[in-house]
């Protein structure tokens, strides 16, 4: 039986013509089998893509060999290419939508003006650092709320968004202007929206941002769940969540009767579809597959 992964990896650099790189990264990918979703823009590349591992293997050398591409950070995980409905390459103004592409800068060496990246092992450190200054640090979490439901960092900062777009309103609110003067650790999935939304944050006056290098996934390949998360990580697959051992908390409830759960469901009703939490029982019948208190569509 062929073993099967799945690789997540971003790289921010300038990209001369992103239709180009679109039909040799499409090509690539037909050739060797291979499906997922791979994003392109003018500032870099954004790809999930997953099937047979010396297919898989074969497809990050060769992405590799582009120029822009040499020190891409690649993250494996278990999967295949049946865990992705298809094959979907696009260029896009933004390899990360926060409505902002006149705003975010890159050059060679990635995204210009960011949070400072640290990995795994010196977030810890800078939490000791911190703490014996007197100081706490604050964990900032980069992803649509509905995420951090199932997991998140100890005591992180849940922005109350949707969607990236919605990230700049909430910057601007001032909600958060209370942590301006305070050491911020952003963090998401796999370290890309990261890049974007520290940049966001310096440009509006956050004074010490940091970004956890390679995110919650590099995180939970170096700590497991014996460090400072707690629960599952959603993923935007036919998989939806992972845990990074057999100790991962389960922080997630039902929507319907409160039971834990990490598992997300589609509301029953065809005019509303909205994904939610539902523990296995409630899933389980068309009546408690509803929105507890009435669809919105």
């Amino acid at each position: 039986m062929a073993l099967n992964k799945i690789v997540l990896f971003y790289g921010f650099t300038p990209i001369a013509d992103p239709d180009a790189v679109r039909l040799w990264q499409r090509a690539l990918c037909e050739k060797l089998g291979l499906t997922g979703r791979i994003l392109i823009s003018r500032d870099g590349i954004n790809a999930t893509v997953g099937g047979e591992i010396g297919a898989v293997k074969q497809y990050v050398k060769t992405t590799r060999e582009y120029k822009g591409f040499h020190g891409i950070d690649v993250k494996w995980s278990d999967g295949g290419a049946a865990d992705f409905p298809r094959l979907s390459v696009k260029v896009r103004d933004e390899i990360v939508s926060f409505g902002a592409p006149g705003e975010l800068r890159v050059d060679a060496d990635g995204v210009v003006g960011g949070g400072k990246h640290l990995n795994p092992t010196e977030v810890h450190e800078l939490v000791a650092a911190k703490k014996e200054g007197g100081q706490e640090v604050v964990f900032f979490d980069g992803r649509n709320a509905f995420e951090a439901q199932i997991g998140k960092f100890k005591d992180a900062i849940v922005p109350d968004v949707a969607t990236t777009h919605d990230f700049i309103k909430e910057l601007e609110s001032g909600k958060y202007d209370d942590l301006k003067d305070k050491p911020v650790v952003t963090y998401c999935t796999g370290g890309i929206r990261c890049e974007v939304l520290s940049s966001l944050m310096v440009n509006r006056g956050f004074k010490e941002v940091y970004q956890l290098d390679g995110g919650i996934v590099r995180y939970g390949e170096t700590f497991k769940d014996q460090g400072l998360w707690e629960g599952s990580l959603y993923v935007f697959d036919k998989r939806m969540h992972l845990e990074f051992s057999d100790e991962a908390k389960t922080i997630g409830e039902c929507v319907r009767c409160s039971a834990p759960t990490s598992k997300f469901e589609n509301c029953s009703n065809p005019s509303c579809r909205t994904l939610t939490l539902y523990c296995a029982e409630c899933a389980a019948s068309p009546e408690t597959l509803r929105c507890p208190e009435g669809c919105a569509a």
